[in-house]
């Protein structure tokens, strides 16, 4: 995932088995999302068409692409979305770099 510079959101999400809980920012650090998501295509799908009707390209990340991850990054990619994986360990230690 190298080519970021056409990207007009991130969105961030934490997967989980029942809902997953979504954090968008655009590439000046604005919050333009931040909403736990129901775990269901159509609700998924929703919310990726009405990033990318008002942003654009949307990044959709997440911390597991396997089993619970499935679903979110199937349906990203169907609306267009790019989609990349931050392994759990690399965002620890990127949080170990910002204070609180």
């Amino acid at each position: 995932m190298d080519d970021i510079e056409n990207v007009g959101v991130f969105l961030g999400l934490d997967v989980g088995k029942s809902a997953h809980h979504g954090h968008g920012l655009t590439p000046a650090g604005k919050k333009v999302f931040d909403k736990q998501l129901p775990n269901s295509e159509p609700k998924l799908r929703a919310v990726f068409d009405k990033l990318a009707a008002k942003f654009g390209t949307v990044l959709v990340i997440v911390d597991q692409p396997a089993s619970i991850g499935a679903l979110p990054l199937t349906v990203a990619r169907a609306a267009g979305c790019k989609v990349a994986y931050l392994p759990g360990l690399s965002m620890r230690r990127i949080a170990d770099l910002y204070p609180g």
